[in-house]
């Protein structure tokens, strides 16, 4: 399965580049495979340039969950991030993510400044 990079993802989630987003649906068809890394990174372009809402953001990574055409890595850490992420929208879906990804690989306490990730089960503030 070909994969594709955070500026596709973006394209096929914001919609605002006719061109850039045909280009991207039509390589998506085949099948896509989104990395942890590109989702993150995704997220975050989506919060911080499009200014998109923590309840809509986690209503994408759902839809990509449950896509067709593409398959997101390690699906199931995913949701278990997006459940912590829609009851902790303050803290921010890659905190969320970076947590899931250290306690599946069983490399916790993760160690942070971060006092609202702090806060969480497997995280350990420092």
């Amino acid at each position: 399965m070909r994969a594709i990079d955070t500026n596709v993802l973006v394209r096929l989630l914001a919609r605002d580049e006719p061109r850039q987003l045909a280009s991207a649906e039509a390589f998506v068809q085949a099948g896509a495979w989104v990395s942890l890394l590109v989702l993150m990174e995704t997220v975050w372009v989506m919060d911080s340039v499009y200014g998109i809402k923590p309840g809509p953001l986690a209503d994408g990574v759902d839809m990509l969950l449950d896509h067709k055409q593409m398959v997101v890595e390690d699906a199931d850490l995913v949701k278990v991030a997006l459940e912590k992420y829609r009851k902790h929208p303050d803290i921010g879906f890659s905190d969320c993510l970076i947590l899931e990804v250290a306690c599946a690989a069983g490399h916790v306490p993760l160690g942070t400044f971060d006092r609202r990730l702090a806060k969480l089960k497997g995280a350990q503030k420092l």
